[in-house]
């Protein structure tokens, strides 16, 4: 069944002490568009992200948004260097002692306020650790994502498909009509020869010449055989498993342009009136193939 490119779906888990948060949104484009939105300490796993975002989705404006949260994950360390705490305090009891017998106390909050004595690093990561715990995220965020998509999709077919049997019908109503308009233009034809030789006898054969030239010039049995079949071909497509996006667009023009040959064609009021509602059905369609992926 065929998706839309319009789409939203997130995720959210906890993977090795790192809450991590991805949305991934979409909206109509020619191209695979992805763009990855992400903490600058996490850049390195971009491109993973990217390729696993066109692995699902064909075409469309993708943005990718991840939030990570690392701080249970333990990445950095804070060490005490005893030596030089031990210092500080031997140096703070020796001032302490020069001014009097005033009861005086070493706290750990005074001397963590000294330099050097905490340090904090950081502590090495396996990068592609992280970058799997980010893809699997980014997997779940994925599948609510084409979930959305085929749920619009399926409207999308079914709004296709109800215009596919208007155009049908009125395809239906051109074949109609075309011999009566034949029919129509040989009698005039004939009532206006008859009005200017004034007699009630005019030349059949002629008659007949000018109706064979009349029927061919406005014959339109390849253009409703052509108009039957892109129909058929677009009907086809709406249960198709791959992107067929493009390919509707294109079947949609060369529906469009046989609408115009008849209208072109014809000159009979009915049929004109016929063309202008396939029309206006054909281009509902191509509004609505813009957003099949």
């Amino acid at each position: 069944m065929i998706k839309s490119m319009t789409g939203y779906g997130r995720a959210r888990e906890t993977r090795n002490g790192r809450d991590i948060s991805i949305e991934v949104r979409s909206v109509n484009n020619r191209y695979l568009d992805c763009a990855v939105k992400m903490p600058r300490l996490y850049i390195f796993a971009e491109d993973a992200l990217k390729q696993r975002v066109q692995r699902s989705v064909a075409r469309g404006k993708v943005d990718v948004f991840v939030s990570v949260d690392a701080a249970a994950a333990g990445v950095t360390r804070v060490a005490v260097n005893r030596e030089l705490a031990a210092e500080y305090a031997k140096a703070l009891n020796e001032l302490a002692e020069l001014c009097g017998p005033t009861a005086y106390k070493v706290t750990p909050e005074v001397l963590a306020r000294f330099p050097d004595v905490l340090s904090v690093t950081k502590a090495d990561e396996d990068l592609e650790t992280i970058t799997a715990d980010l893809c699997a995220v980014l997997d779940q965020a994925l599948e609510a994502f084409s979930a959305m998509r085929a749920v619009e999709g399926q409207r999308l077919a079914e709004d296709i498909g109800s215009r596919l049997s208007a155009i049908e019908g009125f395809t239906g109503e051109v074949e109609a009509r075309s011999p009566e308009t034949v029919a129509e233009y040989r009698q005039k034809l004939t009532a206006r020869m008859q009005e200017v030789l004034q007699s009630a006898s005019v030349d059949q054969q002629r008659i007949l010449t000018e109706a064979a030239i009349y029927a061919d010039k406005v014959a339109v049995d390849e253009e409703t055989v052509r108009l039957r079949s892109h129909t058929a071909q677009l009907r086809t497509m709406l249960g198709a498993e791959e992107p067929i996006g493009r390919k509707m667009d294109f079947l949609i023009q060369e529906v469009n342009r046989e609408a115009n040959t008849i209208g072109s064609k014809c000159g009979d009021v009915a049929i004109a009136q016929v063309v202008v509602n396939l029309k206006a059905e054909v281009e509902k369609i191509r509004e609505q193939v813009q957003n099949v992926e």
